[in-house]
C-alpha cells in the first residue's frame, strides 16, 4: 500500500511554483531599489566631500555684508 504522505501533489507543486516565482519578483525589484538608493547615497556623499574641501582649498568667499542706511 502506497503512503499518502511521500504521494506527490501536483496542486500544491503550482502552487509553490507560483510562489516562488512571485517571491523571485519580489526580491529582484527590492535588490534595484536598494542599489539605486545606495548608489545615491554615495554620489550625494562625495559631492559633499568634494564640495568641502574644494572651498577649503580656495578659500571660499564670504557672503557680503548688507549697507546700512
Amino acid at each position: 500500500m502506497a503512503n499518502l504522505w511521500t504521494k506527490k501533489n501536483p496542486l500544491l507543486s503550482m502552487m509553490l511554483s507560483g510562489t516562488n516565482a512571485w517571491a523571485g519578483a519580489a526580491r529582484s525589484t527590492m535588490t534595484a531599489q536598494v542599489r539605486r538608493q545606495h548608489s545615491a547615497a554615495m554620489r550625494e556623499g562625495a559631492n559633499r566631500v568634494t564640495g568641502f574641501w574644494t572651498a577649503a582649498m580656495t578659500g571660499a568667499t564670504p557672503k557680503a555684508r548688507k549697507k546700512r542706511t
